[in-house]
């Protein structure tokens, strides 16, 4: 599979007043195209603080790119887009 280029990913912007599970599921939203594209997806596991704990599933299980779809896509915009977004725990 291919690594989700940060760029191209969905746009859009976070809903004023939403609570930190809300943006997170804002962001992971915009990241799921990418990841279908792929045949794959991610799931929120938990919400821990303000770290969330991810696991990809379908074609993105065990994939090759996973750590860095985690890392350079899915952590990355987490951070970009959530001030106080402290970590991303992968499942």
């Amino acid at each position: 599979g291919r690594s989700l280029d940060p760029r191209i990913v969905g746009g859009g912007s976070i809903p004023d007043g939403a609570d930190f599970r809300t943006k997170v599921e804002f962001v992971l939203d915009q990241v799921r195209p990418g990841l279908h594209a792929d045949g794959g997806d991610v799931q929120l596991v938990e919400v821990i603080g303000h770290s969330i704990k991810v696991r990809l599933v379908g074609a993105c299980e065990g994939c090759a790119s996973s750590s860095i779809t985690l890392r350079h896509g899915i952590e990355k915009k987490m951070w970009d887009q959530i001030p106080e977004f402290e970590e991303l725990i992968s499942s």
